[in-house]
């Protein structure tokens, strides 16, 4: 049996490609060991003819935004079951056995609850996040993981009357009952038409909260607000331009962008027991094909410290000192490349004679 240690995850109200959004994923990876192995999931946008375009556009926004991490971003076509395309075809699910941070985003909820309930990918998906995997969600998807959804389009597009639709209850994992509303504050009907609460409007909200059990909580996002939990410090860290809103029945707290609180406050948090506690077989037999990756180095401070150093003599323009801290850098294993970005450290030969490179 293998132990937990479960991942942070973020989510977005809106906004993945922004400014709000970019500075979450950092905050991620900044934590995570390199390269940065990023697997985006279609799912959400599968039934859309454009769904490639609609991921590879978050890929390209990533692998630039984190550049200095290394990304390296595969976009998994997990698109519809039945096809080739599908969610249960572990041949197009590889890049979930190594990758450390998993994203879902735009598209339709109750699709995406449709595609990946039970489904090979979700499974993989949340044993990875056991394992110490981000996750990553937004817009769509955030509706589609909690444990009831707003089935948004059928209300708002169709006319539907409200109804919940059971989502995929990512949280009950770990003992919490949660469902998220993105998009809280969107105003885009301006004063002729109540947009907030994901489009559907204030009243049809009310209705729709009515509807879930008297002891769930609900989390509202607004546009280009994220929340970060973090699983490992039990905090929770609001990012971006506005708030999000903690909502049970009677009782509404409000977090401004910057606040930090516990993240018992979304209910009594309790982790599986092991990686493998109710997931399917097909599922650990995947994982099991591969061993764990292996830890990327990371600079020692010694290094770091003489990369800083040596940046300063650039500066100065004593490139004699540059040149002999490049050197102690060397013998403790490590290459210094000069980019427009600044310094990069990466791996290199292990020094030859230890004892000799201690000294530096």
């Amino acid at each position: 049996m293998s132990p937990v240690s479960p991942g942070p995850i973020g989510l977005l109200g809106s906004g993945e490609t922004s400014l709000a959004g970019g500075r979450l994923f950092e905050a991620i990876a900044q934590n995570l060991p390199r390269p940065l192995r990023i697997a985006i999931l279609e799912t959400p946008a599968g039934f859309e003819l454009n769904s490639k375009q609609v991921a590879g556009r978050v890929g390209d926004y990533l692998q630039t935004r984190l550049q200095n991490y290394d990304p390296q971003i595969a976009v998994i076509p997990a698109r519809k079951r039945g096809l080739h395309e599908s969610p249960d075809n572990p041949a197009i699910l590889e890049p979930l056995r190594q990758a450390n941070l998993i994203f879902m985003g735009p598209g339709s909820p109750t699709y995406a609850i449709r595609q990946l309930h039970n489904s090979l990918a979700w499974d993989i998906l949340r044993a990875r996040h056991r394992q110490g995997a981000a996750l990553v969600f937004a817009s769509a998807a955030v509706i589609a993981v909690g444990a009831w959804a707003l089935p948004v389009y059928e209300i708002f597009k169709v006319g539907q009357d409200v109804h919940t639709v059971p989502g995929l209850n990512l949280f009950a994992d770990y003992g919490l009952r949660l469902s998220i509303i993105p998009h809280w504050n969107n105003t885009d009907g301006g004063s002729d038409v109540d947009t907030s609460r994901c489009f559907i409007g204030m009243e049809r909200f009310a209705q729709w909260q009515a509807m879930v059990p008297a002891d769930h909580l609900i989390l509202g996002l607004d546009e280009h607000t994220g929340i970060l939990l973090d699983f490992e410090s039990r905090r929770c860290t609001v990012q971006g331009v506005s708030s999000v809103t903690l909502l049970r029945r009677r009782q509404r707290e409000i977090f401004p962008s910057g606040t930090t609180f516990s993240l018992s406050a979304l209910g009594n948090l309790k982790t599986p027991e092991t990686v493998e506690a109710g997931l399917s077989a097909a599922a650990l037999d995947f994982l099991r094909l591969s061993p764990d990756p292996t830890p990327a180095p990371v600079p020692s401070k010694e290094v770091l410290a003489l990369a800083q150093a040596r940046q300063q003599a650039r500066l100065r323009k004593d490139w004699a000192e540059a040149d002999r801290l490049r050197a102690q850098i060397a013998a403790l294993g490590w290459l210094v490349q000069d980019t427009p970005e600044g310094p990069q450290l990466i791996p290199g030969p292990a020094p030859k004679d230890q004892d000799a490179a201690s000294h530096f």
